[in-house]
């Protein structure tokens, strides 16, 4: 079984050199203990600073995109890439540093085990403890974003903003041919539910971002939450076709 790791880096000097090495370490600590390999990508989104300098000085395997496409777009790059390698399961992993490599295969082995179709590493599980849990505002907002995806699809998602994602080879395909790319978390879900994937919820540890700044850092701004709450609205009026 292989396992692709998409990092999408936009701006991402501070970060992406230790998010790889903490990967890498991780990589030969653990390379007997898993029933899979591991391999990664990191999808530089037109960064403007100096992050394809240090992917490339230090031989990282990365796709640079010509222009800043959005979150949106540079995952679905990574999607498109794990499709076309053939790739059993892919994992959002942010360039940031924020997500605990250690909690991989806590995402992975539900997919393994056929348990579910895609896996949403949570902060926010009913007696959960993570390190890192965001602002009081934001956790305001991902509350109601919950409610939000639970009127229009039925199904309790505690952690809708999380990065922390893994899907199986039919979500790979599915994601590499339609993404959202305005929102594209807490509406991919949606997505996923209107279709009759199977989603699951594991409790993941996080860390606070130790440099650079966040892609959403409007998250608690009225405008913000109006958009994605009416794209989370429209996607449940969706058809399961679609």
């Amino acid at each position: 079984m292989r396992v692709l790791l998409v990092i999408p880096a936009y701006n991402e000097e501070a970060n992406i050199l230790n998010t790889i090495m903490s990967i890498e370490t991780f990589k030969k600590e653990n390379s007997h203990n898993y029933s899979y390999t591991i391999d990664y990508v990191v999808i530089n989104d037109g960064s403007t600073d100096k992050t394809q300098i240090i992917i490339e000085k230090n031989e990282i395997n990365a796709v640079h995109l010509v222009m800043n496409l959005g979150i949106g777009g540079a995952v679905q790059t990574g999607y498109r890439y794990a499709e076309e390698n053939d790739y059993d399961i892919a994992v959002q992993f942010d360039g940031d540093g924020q997500h605990d490599i250690n909690s991989l295969d806590l995402v992975v082995q539900p997919i393994i085990k056929k348990e579910a179709d895609f896996v949403i590493g949570s902060r926010f599980l009913p007696n959960q403890k993570a390190d890192f849990q965001t602002t009081f505002m934001r956790r305001v907002g991902i509350k109601i974003l919950s409610f939000l995806i639970y009127l229009s699809s039925g199904q309790k998602i505690y952690d809708v903003t999380s990065g922390y994602r893994a899907c199986n080879k039919r979500i790979i395909g599915y994601f590499s041919k339609k993404y959202p790319t305005s929102y594209p978390e807490p509406e991919s879900t949606v997505h996923l539910l209107k279709k009759k994937f199977k989603i699951k919820e594991v409790a993941v540890n996080m860390m606070e971002r130790s440099g650079g700044q966040s892609s959403i850092r409007s998250f608690t701004s009225i405008k913000y939450m109006f958009e994605v709450s009416i794209a989370i609205i429209v996607s449940g009026f969706m058809r399961e076709g679609d």
